[in-house]
């Protein structure tokens, strides 16, 4: 299986990414720049952290507009497992791969801290080496991670489970002082409703390998091999 992780003008996170897959999980990877036009080859999409054409208009904004993202739609519509990571998540939002949009933090401050998340659906093809309600410290480094969507949006999304992760407390409770950004519901991480699509703020590819002191973000990446994987069996 291949991965891909796609790099735009201002991707600060995709050698990290790269080195997770690679060097940890010792999986076939390969950097995808945001003027192809084609993903021939790649099994999963990673869309990493950053800045992206300096975060201007909006966070995600000019790089949904990017020639690869047309690429990375269709590949998600074929059922294609796409991990959008911070920044990589504001893309997807702004593409309308998943619904909702990023805002500024409450505090108006980069907030680059670990936190904790809670998972609230283990049944994904990134969460499966995972237990509904267990907790992860996994660290964030953004300014405008403040997830928000209207009442109607937040209940489908609680109705479908497209819930994945939300901000608590290291004992799995929730309150606005686990709640780093202000996130409506403490979300901190969505799917779509066919489950191969998710959008997280955390970034697991920070705290997978021991030389950093936490490995709790290999589950994720493990997850996604198990699923690639099973596809394959």
């Amino acid at each position: 299986m291949t991965f891909g992780v796609v790099v735009f003008p201002g991707s600060n996170c995709d050698h990290d990414c790269y080195d997770v897959l690679k060097r940890v999980f010792a999986q076939q990877v390969e950097f995808v720049w945001h003027k192809d036009t084609l993903l021939d080859g790649i099994d999963a999409v990673i869309l990493p952290g950053g800045f992206s054409y300096g975060d201007y208009l909006r966070t995600g904004a000019i790089a949904q507009c990017s020639p690869i993202m047309g690429a990375v739609a269709s590949f998600a519509e074929r059922g294609g497992l796409v991990l959008g990571i911070c920044n990589g998540f504001q893309i997807l939002l702004e593409m309308g791969l998943l619904p909702g949009a990023m805002v500024r933090n409450t505090s108006l401050h980069f907030i680059c801290r670990d936190v904790h998340i809670r998972i609230e659906n283990s049944e994904t093809p990134f969460t499966n080496r995972c237990e509904t309600g267990q907790v992860l410290t996994i660290p964030i480094a953004h300014g405008e991670g403040n997830y928000f969507a209207d009442d109607a949006t937040l209940a489908s999304l609680n109705a479908h489970r497209q819930v994945v992760f939300r901000y608590t407390s290291s004992q799995g409770e929730l309150g606005s002082k686990s709640n780093p950004n202000g996130s409506c519901e403490h979300i901190a991480g969505i799917c779509n409703r066919q489950r191969n699509v998710i959008g997280m703020m955390p970034h697991p590819e920070r705290c997978a390998d021991a030389t950093l002191g936490n490995r709790d973000g290999q589950l994720l990446f493990a997850s996604m091999i198990d699923a690639l994987t099973a596809r394959c069996v």
